[in-house]
């Protein structure tokens, strides 16, 4: 499998250990769901990236799930994460986005869909954590510019929209400070139902 996938490794790294951590994610260990998902979506328009689109054109959905359930299986270990550049103010600020949301925005927690350890949720919810803070900031960028889009409802892209700049940067400062718990693998379920309707995501 791992010679068949030699396009994916180009640029995703050995084993999807990502080889440009500024802009390209890691996608070992993703929940298999997710994983699918965002390649239909590359592949059917809904995310934009020429050459993401281009490989991924030829290949039927069978394919693509077979391509996430191995990505999905491996189990490698997180770097450490780098120390956070931004200011004390900025990390508090996005430590209380992440975890505890802003009810006077009716903003929810990131915690609250993503799971309290930030691992991500099975079948379909990615783990936000071991994310370097260029790539949170730019898809989270995505989504509120409407460059990225998901099934309906698409609660990420009505969620991005409520978020000013210095929200998106103060939650990718402070989730990229973030050590990676081990086990790092997505939670079986979320603790409390989601609090918002995502499509694709079971309920």
């Amino acid at each position: 499998m791992t010679e068949r996938l030699g396009a994916c490794i180009a640029c995703h790294g050995k084993e999807g250990r990502t080889i440009n951590a500024e802009y390209l994610p890691r996608i070992a260990g993703k929940p298999s769901g997710y994983l699918f998902n965002q390649l239909m979506n590359f592949r059917d328009g809904r995310r934009n990236n020429v050459a993401m689109s281009h490989l991924l054109q030829p290949l039927s959905d069978a394919y693509l799930r077979e391509i996430a359930e191995y990505f999905s299986a491996l189990d490698l270990p997180y770097a450490a994460p780098l120390p956070p550049v931004a200011s004390a103010e900025t990390l508090r600020r996005g430590e209380t986005l992440v975890l505890r949301g802003d009810a006077s925005r009716k903003l929810p927690a990131c915690s609250s869909c993503h799971g309290t350890p930030l691992t991500g949720v099975k079948p379909a919810i990615p783990g936000l954590l071991g994310l370097p803070g260029a790539y949170l900031s730019a898809q989270l960028g995505a989504w509120r510019a409407g460059q990225r889009r998901a099934h309906q409802p698409d609660c990420m892209a009505e969620l991005a929209k409520s978020l000013r700049p210095e929200d998106i940067s103060a939650v990718a400062a402070w989730l990229s400070a973030q050590p990676v718990p081990s086990p790092a693998k997505p939670i079986a379920a979320l603790d409390a139902p989601m609090p918002l309707h995502c499509g694709g995501v079971p309920q």
